[in-house]
């Protein structure tokens, strides 16, 4: 029993739910009917109709005979009718569920376009649209891995190649070994590994492994120093950086150092595109989110490049970012660190006007 197929249970159990009824509906009336006959009978005669006592064990013999004959035909008529509608039943039970059959086989081989046709069964409808669910996620999923992977290829091919020109050359003694060949050298080194680490950092932010601790945290004190380290990087003729929001802010659940990363991240794209101009760091409280917003008068971003701009390896001006030294990865990781303390982030930009970056954290 236990090796039987669904649709073959769906018909077995309908058979024996029929079969269970016919049989207690004949067995009932076959013990039953005579004695409501005779009694039938035993009224009218009470009555003065007519007198059948000497008739009567005939009378009754014949009826259940009678009975017996149209038990007999209701019986073989019922099973029958109730086993082929049990069978139609059954199978149109069973279509949709050869059809995700059909379709899980084909996703297993790659082919992750495949979706379950529409039932007109409600309970197989909503396992439909959960399965598409499912196959639209791992498509998903899919078209970010090789996405990924076209993406680390080409972040790698670059440095690799200068490298290996470099050092081509100076095996072959085209050039001649100098501090600013091996500074080179170094640089594009430092590259790869800062890459290295982001994708590690990415993947386990993605993954949910970073530890995120959470407390109450003033975010005042933060944004001066932030504002201070970053205002001594700057050159004479680099942008100014200055910060604008009151010193009494309001504490905010979050984690410091993670949130310090956040900042450090939008403060240090804010500088890489504004080369002159200013950078503005703000803050103040809504609803019950504390919102911190970093604004800059540099390049900007346009208008069909910003649904991209948290995307993994996504670059508005990819030469001028590999240049300052970009993997890429920053605003992705910033992302998935705000969602990770329980808050949101957006971007608002217009291109050669700026761009403010604002993220938010839960109010203590």
């Amino acid at each position: 029993m236990n090796k039987l197929r669904l649709g073959t249970r769906l018909f077995l159990s309908h058979l024996l739910v029929m079969l269970v009824g016919l049989g207690t509906f004949a067995l009932i009336a076959k013990y039953s009917s005579p004695r409501f006959f005779v009694l039938h009978l035993e009224q009218l005669e009470s009555r003065g109709f007519f007198t059948v006592r000497s008739a009567r064990t005939y009378l009754v013999e014949g009826f259940q005979q009678a009975w017996n004959r149209s038990t007999l035909w209701s019986v073989v008529v019922g099973v029958t009718a109730a086993g082929g509608l049990s069978y139609w039943i059954s199978r149109r039970i069973m279509q949709p569920l050869h059809q995700m059959e059909v379709v899980t086989q084909k996703l297993a081989k790659g082919n992750l376009q495949e979706r379950m046709p529409k039932s007109e069964i409600p309970e197989l409808n909503q396992l439909r649209l959960s399965f598409n669910r499912m196959a639209s996620s791992l498509e998903g999923v899919e078209q970010k891995r090789r996405e990924l992977i076209s993406d680390m290829t080409h972040e790698l091919r670059t440095p690799l190649t200068v490298m290996r020109g470099y050092l081509e050359e100076l095996a072959d003694g085209t050039i001649d070994a100098s501090p600013e060949i091996y500074q080179r050298l170094v640089r594009e080194t430092r590259r790869l590994e800062r890459l290295a680490n982001d994708l590690q950092e990415l993947s386990k932010a993605e993954a949910g492994y970073l530890p995120i601790h959470l407390q109450k945290v003033d975010l005042y004190p933060l944004l001066v120093s932030l504002v201070e380290r970053f205002r001594d990087q700057l050159l004479e003729d680099g942008p100014v950086i200055q910060l604008d929001c009151a010193n009494d802010l309001p504490l905010v659940c979050a984690d410091r150092d993670r949130a310090e990363q956040i900042l450090v991240n939008l403060l240090g794209n804010a500088i890489r595109y504004t080369p002159h101009g200013s950078i503005t760091l703000r803050a103040q409280s809504k609803s019950r989110f504390l919102w911190v917003a970093v604004e800059d008068t540099g390049i900007g971003i346009a208008a069909e490049d910003l649904p991209f701009v948290f995307e993994r390896f996504w670059r508005s001006e990819r030469s001028r970012d590999r240049y300052s030294g970009g993997t890429g990865i920053g605003l992705a990781i910033t992302r998935r660190l705000v969602e990770l303390q329980g808050g949101q982030i957006q971007v608002e930009s217009e291109r050669d006007r700026g761009s403010i970056f604002s993220f938010s954290l839960p109010l203590a």
